[in-house]
Parts: C-alpha cells; structure tokens; sequence
C-alpha cells in the first residue's frame, strides 16, 4: 500500500498548508476526503491500511488524522492507540455503524470526534477545522505567562498544563474531554444545555450533534468517575462533586 501526498492549491490560505492524514481503505471515500480538505488549503495524505497508516504517521507528522475503523493489517482503534502513544494528536474516527458502544470504544483509545458513515464532505471538514481551533487555543493557553486551576472537591483542573486530577491521581483526558469538562468546571452545579456545550466546546451552530455530547459525558465518566456528572434527563448536564 502507498501513501499518496495530495496538495492542492485552490484555497491555500484556508489550511495554512496544516497537515492531515487520512486513512481509509475504500478508494473513493478517501479521494473524496482528501480532495474536499486539500481545497480547504490541507496538505492531505492518505493511508489505505492499519500498518502503512502508522509508519506514514511516524515520517509525514500529520496535525491531525481522519481514520476509518475498519481497515485491513489491523483497525482503525488499533492505529489510534499506537499513534497516540507516539504523539498525542487529534483523531476525527469515521463508522459505518451506528453504533454508540463503538464510539464510545473509539473515544477511549484516543478519539476526539467521530462520524458516522454517511456524511457530508461539508460537515468533515467543518470537524477538522473545529479540532485544530481546540489544538491552537490549548497551545496558547499553554504559552499564557499566568493559568488558573481549578479546584472541586477532589477533581483538580490545571488550564496551562491540561492536566486533571482525582483524588491526586492523574487522569488522562482527550482534548475534546478535557475542553468538554472546563466547560462544565466553570459553572459548578450549573446545568447546561447540550446546545450549549455543542456551542461553548465544539463550535457548532446546531444542534445537529447532541448525541455527540452524549458519547463525550459517557467517556468522560468511565475516566474521572460516574457520579461526578448530573445527567438532568431532557436538558443537559451539571458538574458537582459527589456527596460522601
């Protein structure tokens, strides 16, 4: 399998020549994802397979990657825990299942986002865009001369490092879940709609993506534990420390 480096110029301001790497085993879907960014002014390369995606991640650097979960030599979730143990990265995970166990599979490995097979090569490429936003305000969060922490109970949340705290121990968050649990941290006990948390954390105008919400609140449980998130059944969520 061969990794194809597509670069085209008709909107190169757009992309600022960013990088994105895209793997998927099906031709046409993968020209067509690569074509759609590449006019967003992304370098593109495109991987049709687990093993090749990896080494190609390894050598090109990409800022952020599309990856398909089924793929031959081995998955998609496979390719996503590797990369991340090399270099922590945006991943936006394409399904062909509606399949909310699966999504949430995928966000524990590493995932940011996910789409489910249909989409609109439109929707994909606002998704890029609104991930590298997220990795550029971290990055200048990071470079901040003065960062907050902030503290609830025993959840501890420091903005310059992007670390989260238990109880003292370390829990490790994906961009997407540590931007989703700020947003909740910094109205504590305050419930806050879906709409809401689509606007504040994902950018989107919408509310096309609630069950997205969903899927992040359910990762964000299994890792900082289930009980420090009020679901308020037909509204949204609240942050709050547990009751001993």
């Amino acid at each position: 399998m061969t990794v194809t480096d597509v670069q085209q110029q008709t909107n190169p301001g757009l992309g600022n020549q960013r990088r994105v790497l895209v793997v998927e085993d099906e031709p046409t879907i993968a020209e067509s994802i690569a074509a759609r960014l590449g006019a967003e002014g992304f370098r593109v390369a495109v991987s049709h397979d687990g093993p090749t995606a990896v080494d190609c991640f390894q050598t090109w650097q990409p800022d952020l990657v599309v990856l398909d979960v089924m793929l031959p030599g081995f998955d998609g979730l496979e390719v996503c825990r590797r990369i991340q143990a090399q270099r922590p990265v945006p991943v936006l995970m394409l399904t062909a299942r509606d399949d909310e166990t699966d999504m949430l599979v995928g966000l524990g490995v590493g995932a940011d986002d996910y789409m489910t097979k249909p989409f609109s090569m439109r929707e994909l490429a606002a998704r890029v865009n609104v991930l590298l936003r997220r990795v550029e305000r971290a990055q200048l969060a990071a470079r901040a001369p003065v960062g907050g922490t902030l503290r609830l109970g025993e959840l501890e949340i420091d903005h310059v490092q992007r670390r989260v705290r238990v109880s003292g121990d370390d829990v490790h968050l994906t961009p997407t879940e540590f931007d989703l649990l700020v947003c909740l941290a910094q109205q504590p006990r305050a419930v806050l709609t879906r709409e809401q948390l689509l606007a504040e954390v994902w950018d989107w105008t919408d509310a096309s993506g609630t069950r997205t919400v969903d899927s992040h609140v359910k990762a964000l449980r299994r890792k900082i534990g289930a009980n420090w998130i009020r679901t308020v059944h037909g509204v949204g969520y609240a942050l709050e420390a547990p009751t001993p």
